[in-house]
């Protein structure tokens, strides 16, 4: 249905339009009003403030939790690699790893359409909605969209899913640049072609490639370094074409921008599993050893990236070497060693140490780590189990993810951002915004 259809008795039920900058900080836009000129008036006619991320700040649990209103122990996504329960194996999660209900599923419920560009834990793209394309970790054009109309219009196109990180690797970032100004342009052409198709209820779409870009490039902004220039260039065209999208919304569409979490500089890595190996919670069964499968019945704890701390119980995991009775002691040491170390700057690495109790519930909660580390700026956990000689370390990034200082723009006069208000907040919004009404309970509410 067109807007000539609209117009001579199709739907007049408001529709709402979602672009997602995936880890774009709140005060990169707000400290920067001429590298941002559309954000900046749109923040201006509506809402705009910064939000708090989710635990953990980490893409694959951040956007399974703004697209549904709910926390991990709802939607069964933790991190990057979760684990198999009673077993040692782990998987990358994926669309179908997700329990709870999203936001596009609610609204094709109500009898309206959605189109679904890009989100990250999206894979493989669902046959139920008007069109889907999914995000990173999908392996082509051609397996990610729905339906098959759709990805020959995108393949022909030259759409791209993902920027090609490894380019970031490279001392001379030029290559990684013009890739993801490329990639960027790609996702803009193909969002701007599908808006104007003007037959969804819902747009819903992501450009991930500004994740990339902070990975790789965000200390260059923040100290001024070689690349400063071209990291500010880069966000002027995401601007530009943030602008033009508006622009080209029908008039009963409201705009909602939003980040899944911030961004900092990284001045450590730190390798989780090589601390927990040095100060005794972790030991392996050979020297010749490279997942979570590979630890021993002695271990006392384990980790997974980002920062989420496993105590080896008895009776959950297969060599468990904590008994039940002494959980809460084993954890309470953990999280008290956890919360006094400290980096080789003589920072402390965590900000707070996060209790499974405080951040999860549902029925996917039986997958949660016992403990989650929210870092303070500066130190990028990680949770290899090759295992490093050393604790702190640096690599080919130069920017984290942060908990704090997450974006979010509402176009929209009556919306309100004040208070506490995360990600949970999202999915609430925009199904108020476009007057659907559901029978769910959230972890947020609407602002608006």
């Amino acid at each position: 249905m067109g807007l000539f259809d609209r117009l001579t008795g199709g739907s007049d039920d408001p529709r709402v339009a979602f672009l997602g900058i995936d880890g774009v900080p709140y005060s990169l836009i707000e400290d920067n009003p001429d590298v941002f000129p559309n954000l900046t008036k749109i923040a201006a006619a509506g809402a705009s403030a910064p939000i708090d991320s989710i635990v953990p700040p980490e893409s694959s649990a951040c956007w399974p939790a703004l697209t549904t209103g709910v926390n991990p122990g709802e939607t069964g996504v933790f991190g990057f690699q979760d684990r198999e329960p009673g077993s040692y194996d782990t998987y990358v999660p994926m669309g179908s790893h997700v329990k709870a209900t999203r936001v596009w599923d609610r609204v094709t419920d109500a009898g309206r359409k959605a189109t679904v560009m890009n989100v990250p834990v999206t894979f493989p793209p669902q046959r139920d909605v008007q069109r889907m394309v999914s995000g990173f970790l999908s392996p082509s054009v051609g397996k990610a969209a729905h339906p098959q109309s759709f990805a020959d219009d995108l393949d022909a196109n030259n759409y791209r899913i993902d920027a090609d990180a490894k380019l970031g690797h490279d001392d001379d970032k030029s290559s990684f640049i013009e890739n993801a100004h490329q990639t960027l342009k790609r996702r803009y052409e193909a969002f701007e072609r599908y808006i104007e198709k003007d037959d969804w209820d819902l747009f819903f779409g992501v450009f991930m490639t500004t994740d990339r870009v902070n990975h790789f490039l965000f200390k260059d902004y923040a100290e001024d370094g070689t690349y400063s220039d071209e990291f500010l260039e880069f966000y002027r065209t995401v601007d530009e074409y943030i602008g033009d999208l508006h622009d080209s919304l029908p008039e009963d569409v409201t705009l909602v921008v939003a980040s899944d979490h911030g961004f900092t500089s990284l001045d450590y890595e730190v390798h989780c599993n090589t601390w927990l190996e040095q100060n005794g919670w972790l030991s392996y069964e050979s020297e010749d050893h490279d997942s979570l499968s590979d630890i021993s019945g002695d271990s006392k704890a384990y980790s997974l990236i980002p920062g989420r701390f496993f105590i080896n119980l008895e009776g959950r995991d297969p060599r468990g070497a904590v008994p039940q009775d002494e959980y809460e002691k084993v954890r309470d040491e953990l999280k008290a060693e956890l919360e006094a170390l400290e980096g080789p700057n003589g920072t402390k690495v965590a900000e707070r140490v996060v209790t499974k109790e405080e951040a999860f519930h549902g029925a996917q909660d039986h997958l949660a780590p016992d403990l989650v580390v929210i870092p303070n700026h500066g130190f990028d956990l990680k949770s290899g189990f090759k295992g490093h000689d050393d604790v702190f370390g640096t690599g080919p990034r130069n920017g984290m993810h942060s908990f704090d200082n997450a974006t979010l723009v509402i176009d929209d006069e009556d919306a309100t951002i004040s208070g506490d208000v995360d990600l949970y907040d999202i999915t609430p919004t925009l199904l108020d915004l476009m007057e659907v009404d559901v029978d769910a309970a959230f972890e947020g509410k609407s602002l608006v």
